[in-house]
């Protein structure tokens, strides 16, 4: 299964485990805020709708963070963005530990959504540069799996600091250790080099001076809208789901905090070996049948997970599809969106295409709670989730076929923008 690390050089190892790192770093981050969503509610009376709104706030400025990330590491390269996005979210969550009220903590909110965003956007596009086409598909999907270490790490240790501290102090402890992220910088520094293919690297007269509004140009605007699309969808889907599938369990299924985590650990697990799979599927069917095939698993696991009227042994054991299912889209996102672009805006392109659509898609989650006013809880997530991925569907058959192609910092002279990338052969 993980064959294909043993046949990259040390350099494209460093550069694995700082973006794994990152990334598991950053998930552990964010999904902190899902798992005191209930003690929230208790603590500052607020309704199910305000929670859902610092979600929704939370990815909107993620959304603006990747776009501008990526110009970023356009400009000053992957590793030095990359650095710069880490800092910014840690600091972001660790000073959500302090907020006093709903308002101040939807600001630190916003503003840790900013460096989450970018942290992706820098990270893919360095792993797309650094690893040899031949392994890039199950690079950055492996690399996506450490999105359930984080998700996971941050479950074990909120179950454990809620069995020994009383919930007003609890939550507040969980942010604090945001600050942990900050230490991977150390390591970035020192062991991760900026990629040959990485614009930052090309000559000046050959940069691209306007990477923001780059990826907006005749050639590549139908990628950019499609891409657009599709992570409105993927992202829609995944977060009606996981923001509010811990509040789900405690209040409809009636789970205690123990008894939640087990449940959420099975989707973990299975979200871990999803991404695996995907990352293996990249490289052998392709993006497009990889991304399709996992969304509409998405449409048909989702609908049974909350309206199938089954016993919470069967919700547990059907706990596994669904994080296996939900994993198969982000997790081939990075291999997608960075082969659509060219170098000198390739990050702007990644960052935008994947979190732009989080500008969209936070209506998905603020939905979930204002729906569930009139519905149930199971129903709203289920309804809005079926819709999201039915948008992925759509738009992955609109995208060309991108599996292992080269990727070069920079267009011939004269050559439209993307042009090269799009129409290169695949590498061996």
């Amino acid at each position: 299964m993980f064959s294909w690390f043993r046949e990259i050089d040390a350099t494209e190892r460093k550069t694995f485990w700082a973006c794994f790192g990152g990334w598991a770093l950053d998930a552990l981050d964010v999904q902190l805020f899902s798992l005191v969503i209930p003690t929230l509610l208790a603590l500052w009376h607020i309704s199910k709708a305000d929670a859902g709104m610092i979600t929704s706030v939370t990815l909107i400025a993620s959304a603006l963070g990747g776009w501008v990330g990526g110009a970023i590491s356009d400009r000053i390269g992957r590793v030095r963005a990359l650095q710069v996005m880490i800092l910014w979210f840690a600091l972001a969550t660790f000073a959500s530990a302090f907020a006093q009220d709903y308002n101040q903590l939807l600001v630190l909110k916003a503003l840790q959504g900013l460096g989450f965003g970018g942290e992706w956007a820098a990270g893919v596009a360095l792993m797309s540069e650094a690893i040899r086409p031949s392994h890039r598909g199950k690079a950055l999907g492996t690399v996506q799996s450490a999105w359930a270490v984080g998700w996971g790490a941050s479950v074990l240790i909120q179950t454990s600091i809620y069995s020994f501290v009383p919930p007003e102090i609890a939550w507040r402890l969980l942010f604090g250790l945001g600050l942990i992220p900050a230490i991977l910088v150390i390591f970035v520094r020192r062991h991760v080099p900026e990629p040959e293919a990485s614009p930052a690297r090309a000559p000046k007269a050959q940069q691209a001076r306007t990477p923001l509004l780059g990826i907006f140009s005749p050639d590549v605007l139908r990628v950019t809208l499609v891409g657009l699309l599709l992570g409105t969808g993927a992202h829609g889907g995944y977060y009606a789901v996981t923001s509010w599938l811990p509040t789900y369990l405690k209040t409809e299924r009636h789970l205690s905090t123990l008894g939640t985590g087990a449940y959420l650990a099975v989707i973990i697990v299975a979200f871990f070996f999803g991404c695996i799979a995907a990352a293996h599927l990249l490289d052998r069917i392709g993006r497009r049948r990889t991304v399709g095939l996992f969304a509409l698993s998405c449409v048909i696991v989702v609908l049974a997970y909350v309206f199938l009227p089954i016993g919470d042994t069967a919700m547990l054991i059907l706990g596994f599809p669904l994080g296996f299912c939900s994993a198969g889209i982000p997790a081939s996102m990075g291999a997608l969106f960075s082969e659509l672009y060219p170098g000198g805006i390739r990050g702007t392109g990644v960052g935008f295409c994947y979190n732009a659509g989080r500008i969209v898609s936070a209506i998905f989650p603020f939905l979930v709670g204002h729906l569930s006013e009139q519905m149930s809880l199971g129903a709203a997530i289920g309804i809005d989730a079926a819709v999201a991925y039915g948008l992925v569907v759509v738009a992955v058959l609109m995208l060309p076929e991108t599996k292992a192609v080269k990727l070069d910092a920079v267009d011939a002279p004269g050559a439209p923008a993307g042009a090269g990338v799009r129409s290169s052969a695949p590498a061996q």
